[in-house]
């Protein structure tokens, strides 16, 4: 597992693997946040693309054409609004990076970069939402061997020293 996950402190639009994942609303029509930042940099095709999608459930995951990003593609994901956390948050948040994942797979995708979904303006707690993320993702590499690279995108210093603190722990 060592040597497949990395940390990355920037912008997510500027990563050069074959996928970002994009923390996405239900409409995957642009927002704020990173998702605002993906459809800027992508440029107005991936709006008109995302248009023929119907939108997406939270915990699912579909993907598009990266147009004017560095990565290949897009995968766009809803990740669960916190409510307290009793609320079947935790799963969703897990089935956003599984379904995630299991797209990529089927898409020939070898790497790819996800943001700490779910913890910006859907307030997820940052420390849980890591482990979640952890969790999954050494779960679905220690059963499949076609990704090569996950990087785990990090806007600021707070997501990052905890991506970072978590991986120490589980490496």
């Amino acid at each position: 597992m060592k040597g497949k996950i990395e940390i990355y402190l920037g912008d997510i639009t500027k990563l050069q693997v074959d996928a970002i994942v994009n923390a996405a609303n239900n409409s995957l029509l642009g927002g704020g946040g990173v998702d605002g930042a993906i459809h800027r940099a992508a440029g107005p095709k991936l709006l008109e693309e995302c248009r023929t999608l119907g939108g997406c459930e939270t915990g699912e995951a579909k993907i598009t054409k990266g147009y004017n990003l560095p990565a290949k593609h897009v995968i766009h994901t809803v990740g669960p609004v916190w409510r307290g956390g009793s609320n079947g948050e935790d799963e969703l948040l897990r089935n956003a990076y599984r379904n995630s994942l299991k797209l990529a797979v089927e898409n020939n995708i070898k790497t790819i970069a996800f943001p700490a979904i779910s913890t910006g303006v859907y307030s997820f707690p940052i420390e849980r939402a890591t482990r979640i993320a952890v969790e999954e993702v050494q779960k679905f590499l220690s059963s499949d061997t076609s990704i090569e690279k996950v990087v785990f995108a990090c806007f600021n210093e707070k997501a990052y020293e905890c991506y970072r603190s978590l991986l120490e722990q589980t490496n």
